[in-house]
């Protein structure tokens, strides 16, 4: 009886000196940004966009409009995947200028 009460003691005195942890579930942590998204967007109300790419999330595009909203937009439709190929050419291009300078 006495090897009970004193495993019991021991185990409550672990237990309440035990260090707490602030950080966040990742079920909390980990949430993809867009649950869904939209196929057509006006690209004159497009003010700024965001890329981004999360471990357990698909590829996401964030477009801020003009009146300050957010929305998702599929990364699929043509005009954005045109816009990010002309992106990565224009940085491209500067790169082989900045090399030939050096």
């Amino acid at each position: 009886m006495d090897v009970k009460l004193l495993a019991l003691t021991t185990l409550l005195a672990v237990v309440t000196h035990a260090p707490t942890y602030s950080a966040k579930p990742i079920s909390l942590v980990e949430r993809c940004w867009c649950r869904s998204t939209l196929n057509t967007v006006p690209q004159r109300s497009i003010k700024e966009l965001k890329f981004l790419h999360t471990p357990n999330c698909p590829f996401q595009v964030i477009a801020k409009l003009k009146n300050n909203r957010e929305v998702c937009i599929n990364p699929e439709t043509k005009w954005l995947q045109q816009h990010l190929k002309n992106a990565i050419n224009k940085v491209k291009k500067s790169r082989r200028r900045n090399n030939k300078k050096n």
